[in-house]
């Protein structure tokens, strides 16, 4: 089986792992397009000694490393914006950290394969995957508005956003509380009751903020038939 026919096979991962390296569908492509370019010119120079998959990603790396820059994160048309949010975050990453985690978690490499791949200890490569994953973490931590009347209540919900590395910004009794306290501070996340303190309401709430902030909102109630 010739060179061509081995490689064959891992050109359509290797380019989901460009495109989600480089952040952008261009410059991925561009890299594998270089990637295959180099082989074709010096084949005797492609790893014979590992796993033609490791070698075909150990050189990819060898040129992205050598020539990349951080480029701006393009959204393409077919992608949601989930899609493009967890493009964003991976590109805000520093290059190591995020070419062990993409290797691992995405291409299913183990630590010492990535190693090999990217010509460090495994140890060193899950030290890599740690600092991405708590880059992630630091990422989506939100600051969280919530909306509830009942202390004891308030006081649990405050806990366990706490405990879930966010941070609470507010805690609002009232329609009106709530409203003053996102002209105060935006929140990245609202957690509301329905039914509040002085009779007013928890959905009249969010819709006077979102009427001024688009701000994602989790409603928590007794009473999800009145939401509904």
């Amino acid at each position: 089986m010739s060179l061509g026919q081995q490689l064959y096979p891992h050109l359509p991962f290797l380019r989901r792992y460009a495109r989600a390296l480089t952040g952008s569908q261009m410059h991925g492509d561009a890299y594998v397009r270089a990637t295959l370019e180099a082989i074709v010119a010096a084949p005797e120079e492609f790893p014979a000694d590992v796993d033609v998959r490791i070698a075909l990603y150990r050189t990819f790396g060898a040129i992205w490393s050598s020539t990349h820059l951080e480029d701006d994160v393009e959204v393409a048309a077919d992608e949601d914006t989930q899609q493009a949010l967890a493009r964003a975050r991976l590109a805000r990453m520093t290059p190591l950290p995020r070419q062990a985690l993409l290797l691992t978690s995405m291409e299913g490499f183990s630590s010492q394969e990535t190693g090999e791949i990217m010509g460090i200890e495994a140890s060193e490569v899950d030290g890599l995957v740690n600092e991405a994953m708590r880059e992630i973490d630091r990422q989506t931590r939100a600051d969280v508005l919530i909306i509830e009347d009942e202390p004891v209540i308030a006081a649990d919900i405050e806990a366990l956003v706490t405990e879930l590395g966010h941070t609470v910004v507010d805690i609002a009794a009232t329609r009106t509380e709530a409203v003053d306290a996102v002209s105060r501070k935006t929140p990245g996340l609202v957690l509301a009751d329905i039914q509040l303190a002085d009779g007013s309401s928890g959905i009249d709430a969010v819709k006077d903020i979102l009427a001024r902030n688009d701000v994602p909102v989790i409603f928590i109630t007794a009473f999800p038939e009145r939401l509904l």
